[in-house]
């Protein structure tokens, strides 16, 4: 993978332990920092699982197949909004 030079600030005694942690690890500071925003972004990528109030409803309301959220939302709105 290529990599790209970056320039960061941070407070200098969290740098000292860093430098500290990745030598301990056997790494480099920009490997650790660069595995480190991978998990982070592989984090947000999950899926999220519907809270409690979602699961609740689930099942509550039957859609027509044949219709996007879209069309769905539209029509929902038009009818509210209807003058």
């Amino acid at each position: 993978m290529r990599t790209t030079k970056l320039t960061l600030s941070a407070d200098k005694e969290l740098v000292e332990e860093a430098k500290e942690l990745a030598q301990e690890e056997g790494t480099s500071l920009s490997s650790m920092f660069s595995r480190f925003l991978r998990a982070v972004l592989a984090e947000r990528r999950k899926p999220s699982s519907p809270g409690p109030l979602t699961r609740k409803a689930t099942g509550l309301v039957k859609l027509p197949r044949n219709k996007s959220d879209r069309e769905l939302l539209q029509e929902a709105l038009a009818g509210k909004y209807r003058r």
